[in-house]
């Protein structure tokens, strides 16, 4: 189970002056508290930063890997700012993202061809976003040939099936799972990954909302998760989920957890 740690987002409180200021000891302090929780990956986004974008993605690139021996999440729909941080990331990075819209994928596609990358790819093109399973579906396959037929790896493509909140419309958490299942039937080497809180934006006890579907959705064969591995809930949960699923090896990751009293 892949878990990503969100934290390092210029949209998040704090985050952005620190980015501003190039404060390398409170990005460091960031890095080193998500792999210590169990993140596997760091995403990195600057998106706030506008025209220097670039400058500030690549600074965090070297920055974060500097601290920690993991790849980094390369988390913007900017192809300048993406390419900034390909040129200085160390091994596979995951570009975050690309979608079947036409502008999109035309000017990040080169860029996952040449630096070797893995790519999330958003369920939607240029008629936007479907709101049922079937209409993910049919995007996610054209997304899934597309991306193969223009050399990417199907081991190195991330479906996103786009969470939406249920307090708007009922049926996204169904329409979530269902994408999932069948994605994961079709193509067992794709992967899929998602951020889970926006499920429960808008209601009460969020928390127990965004743990419950991530139990689903493991059951349903999501084997990536952008998250923040601090809330140690939701990371008890992940844990136990994907030993419950056989997605954890003689429950080592469980047992591990255990052992470095993550799950108490």
């Amino acid at each position: 189970m892949l878990i990503v740690g969100e934290r390092i987002n210029t949209s998040r409180k704090g985050i952005e002056p620190a980015v501003r200021s190039r404060d390398l000891e409170f990005i460091n302090n960031e890095v080193v508290l998500q792999v210590a929780a169990g993140a596997g990956m760091i995403d990195v986004n600057a998106g706030t930063l506008l025209e220097g974008e670039p400058e500030a993605l690549a600074w965090l690139t070297q920055v974060a890997q500097a601290e920690a021996n993991v790849p980094l999440c390369l988390d913007s729909p900017n192809p300048l700012a993406l390419s900034a941080a390909l040129k200085v990331h160390k091994g596979k990075a995951l570009i975050n993202s690309i979608s079947g819209e036409e502008e999109r994928y035309r000017a990040i596609i080169p860029l996952a061809k040449e630096y070797q990358a893995a790519v999330v790819a958003l369920t939607m093109d240029n008629n936007g976003m479907p709101t049922d399973a079937m209409g993910r579906l049919n995007v996610a396959r054209k997304l899934i040939q597309r991306l193969n037929a223009d050399g990417i790896d199907l081991s190195d493509i991330y479906i996103d099936p786009l969470v939406q909140p249920i307090g708007s419309d009922s049926n996204q958490g169904a329409a979530v799972l269902g994408t999932i299942s069948v994605i994961k039937a079709e193509y067992p080497d794709v992967h899929v990954i998602c951020g889970l809180s926006n499920i429960s934006y808008g209601l009460p006890i969020r928390r127990l909302l965004n743990r419950t579907f991530l139990a689903m959705c493991v059951t349903m064969g999501l084997d990536g998760v952008i998250c923040d591995p601090l809330d140690r809930d939701m990371m008890k949960a992940i844990y136990a989920s994907a030993a419950l699923v056989g997605k954890d090896e003689f429950c080592m990751g469980y047992i591990n957890a255990f052992r470095e009293q993550r799950l108490d």
